[in-house]
Formats: C-alpha cells, structure tokens, sequence
C-alpha cells in the first residue's frame, strides 16, 4: 500500500440537485466545488445522480407487459438531461478540478454516446485531468426501468496521494464479490455515493469499513417534494411522497468502523474533516481481507475488469 500524504483534507457535499436539469446542476456543483476547495478540501465528493438528480418515486409509466406515452415524455426529458462521461459538463468540472487542485468524485446519468441506454454512473476527476467512470453494476428494483446494467467501468481505481480511491454506487455494496473486487485493489478510500436514508444502512456503512479496513465515504442524497418539476406522468406520484423525500445522512466512517463525522440529516451541508491515513495500513495488522487474512488457496475471486 502506498500513501504518500498522511493527511486528507476532505468535503463531503450533502445537497440537493435541480431536479432533472444538467446545466443547473452542473453549475451548483462547480460552485460546491469551489467553496470546498476554498475552505481546504483536496477531496470532494458527491451524492449518486447529483446530476440531474434521482427521479425517486416515478415510475415512467411502466407496469408489467404496457407503457404509457407520457411516461415516455418524462423519461425522454430526463435523457435528454442526462450527460456524457467525455461531454461538455465534465469538460467544465475537471477545468475546475485543474484550478482548485482537488480530486472529485461526482455521480451523474450518463447518457450514451452510440445507443439511447442511461447508466448510473460516477466520475472520479484528479486536478490533472485524469477521469476514471464506473458504471453501477446492476440498479436496484425498479432503476431497471431507468438505467441499463453495466456494460464495462466495472472497478476502476484512481491513484490518489492517500492510496487508491474506488466507489460503490449505494446497493451496490451490498453485493459482497464486488465489494471483494475493490478490496483486492487494495482501496484507503470507498466512496459510496447513494441514495439511501434508511436508518439499516448506517449499520451496512460501518461493516464495510471494518471489513475492508478503509475510510467508508458516506454521501447521500437531499431530496424534497418541492424540488421536482410539473411532469407528464408523474404528479400523482410525486404528490404522494413525503415532504423530505431522502433525508440524507451523510459521514465518515474511519477503518475500525467508527464515526469520523455523525451523520447529517434534513438539510444541505458539506461535511469537512482531516483523515488519518495512516489508520488504514495500521488497521490490517490484524485483519487483511486479501492479504494474511485471505486464504487464496481455499477462495479466490476472478473478475471481469474492462
């Protein structure tokens, strides 16, 4: 394992996007970026879907066996807001990455560029440039409506002066073999972007951190009724929601499954703190999941990674 910097300054942005409009949510969060820099971040991280946000509670018009043509309106508006991993917003983001001097971790719909399929995907961007996507491997429940399973981006990891920085897209970590393929990356820095406020996850959240001995980057989404916009199919459903749609919860977890930062609820907050990175190789003295507590003889995982 190599870590370079013993010290990570880190931000991790807990806010709303603009409900299914990419300039918008492109231009909060360079804004976010620019204020956590400002104040000391070298890394900055934020929730799944940031842009253009998290249609939580539509349903696109899909039921078993029929679609609806409104539905097909509201989904064509949410693609035409979705956004390509090399298009112009990313071109903005990594110029801003550039002149801050920090690496980011941001999730988005990406929109692809030969076929019409979305993916839910996430970007980690070095203050060189250097982009490293992931796409989620398989959205959960009915995302599959939304999102295609990933075709490639499986596992990237991106060298950092903490050691090597990987992210698990929410429910995704609940897939132990994929959590594994990371593990074997030798991963300081799980970044889980999500959407997940429920109150089991802050329990999933510290299992993992012990169980890989990383930080465990905890960043949720903050979503509201009254964000979202008028829609084709979807009023009746979104009127039914709750007025704090996702509440949040987003902190840090240090290796040994303790909390750096307690997690936010109910509002929009950055979450500063200074890791100690030197608590990652110090944690696996006695537990290295895929070192001397790996029995390679016994069990071994062979993963496809492109």
């Amino acid at each position: 394992m190599d870590i370079k910097k013993e010290k990570c300054s880190i931000a991790v942005v807990q806010a709303a996007p603009v409900m299914f409009d990419s300039d918008a949510c492109t231009d909060k969060a360079l804004s976010l970026i620019a204020e956590c820099a400002d104040n000391g971040a070298e890394l900055v991280v934020f929730p799944e879907l940031f842009i253009p946000g998290y249609p939580y509670g539509m349903t696109y018009g899909f039921t078993v066996g029929s679609r609806t043509d409104e539905g097909r309106k509201d989904w064509k508006e949410y693609y035409n807001n979705s956004i390509l991993a090399g298009g112009d917003e990313f071109a903005k983001i990594a110029d801003m990455a550039k002149e801050k001097n920090v690496y980011i971790s941001i999730g988005y719909s990406e929109r692809d560029p030969v076929t019409a399929t979305l993916y839910n995907s996430n970007m980690m961007i070095a203050p060189d440039g250097t982009m490293k996507n992931h796409r989620k491997l398989k959205p959960t429940g009915s995302e599959r409506v939304v999102w295609g399973d990933a075709d490639r981006d499986f596992f990237p990891v991106m060298d950092t002066p903490w050691g090597p920085m990987g992210s698990m897209i929410c429910w995704e970590s609940y897939m132990p073999l994929a959590r594994m393929a990371l593990y074997q990356k030798g991963i300081s820095l799980y970044i889980s972007p999500n959407t997940n406020d429920n109150p089991e996850w802050q329990d999933t959240i510290r299992h993992i951190a012990i169980e890989g001995h990383c930080y465990f980057i905890n960043c949720d989404m903050l979503i509201t009724k009254d964000l979202y916009p008028a829609t084709e199919s979807a009023d009746e459903e979104i009127d039914r929601l709750p007025d704090k749609v996702c509440r949040g919860g987003s902190c840090i977890i240090d290796p040994y499954g303790h909390e750096v930062t307690e997690p936010v609820w109910d509002k929009e907050e950055i979450i500063y703190a200074e890791l100690d990175m030197t608590r990652v190789s110090a944690s696996r003295m006695e537990h290295d999941v895929c070192g001397h507590y790996a029995r390679p003889d016994v069990l071994r995982l062979d993963v496809r990674d492109e």
